[in-house]
């Protein structure tokens, strides 16, 4: 009597489409010399009218030319990401993977033979490569983000996703709440004067260049979607 085999059950998850953005080498050099060849002036001036300048439209304007010279100096690409997916999987390995299951389907056993070594071996250098990652991180003890990294990679640790609040009436309570406030203001809203020995705010050169440099370029970008890589730049 012949048993069946029956292949482990795999615990599958649909595979998530991201769209990333990386920096070729002397993206950055190219991107400050779009910088430096842009009219800056003429966005103040289109913003102008007599006496007075609108500031949203000329933080707009700036920020959507930011924004195409950006897309100019870097490459978007499109990855598929699996949340089940083993840590050091590298692209070589994944294509032996396809070849070796043509080769099965095809039923060719010289081929298959070849490709379940070359995948063999492929593994193995894939898996010795990332533990030297990994212990790259643990090199500098005075480095604790780096640490961190290095034991949350090992636990496979993921930030989970915050919960959504099904209530669909949230956002019209908020709503309400915060209309309130309109509703029983009647007072009609005009400029005030400003007093006599108040002082404009007065920034240096210095100044913004040190509170740029400060900037964390591993956050994530602001309402105005400007990456802090290129504010720091």
């Amino acid at each position: 009597m012949l048993i069946p085999a029956y292949r482990p059950l795999v615990r599958c998850s649909k595979p998530v489409l991201k769209h990333v953005k990386t920096w070729p080498e002397g993206a950055i050099s190219a991107l400050q010399d779009c910088f430096e060849c842009t009219a800056w002036d003429m966005f103040r001036e289109a913003a102008t009218n007599g006496d007075s300048i609108n500031l949203e439209e000329y933080t707009s304007s700036v920020t959507s030319c930011i924004g195409k010279c950006i897309d100019d100096v870097t490459i978007s690409k499109s990855i598929t990401a699996l949340s089940n997916q083993k840590p050091w999987m590298t692209a070589k390995v994944r294509a032996l993977l396809n070849s070796r299951d043509s080769a099965f389907r095809a039923r060719d056993k010289a081929t298959l033979r070849t490709a379940r070594a070359e995948l063999s071996r492929a593994i193995r250098e894939a898996k010795r490569a990332h533990a030297k990652k990994i212990h790259s991180h643990f090199q500098d003890s005075g480095d604790t983000r780096r640490m961190w990294q290095g034991i949350q990679a090992i636990t496979n640790y993921k930030t989970p996703s915050p919960a959504c609040d099904s209530d669909a009436s949230l956002p019209d309570v908020l709503n309400d709440f915060y209309a309130r406030f309109e509703a029983q203001n009647n007072v009609t809203a005009r400029k005030t004067t400003p007093p006599t020995d108040d002082q404009v705010i007065c920034l240096t050169t210095d100044e913004v260049r040190n509170t740029l440099c400060r900037v964390n370029p591993r956050k994530s970008a602001g309402p105005d979607n400007i990456p802090g890589r290129v504010l720091r730049e």
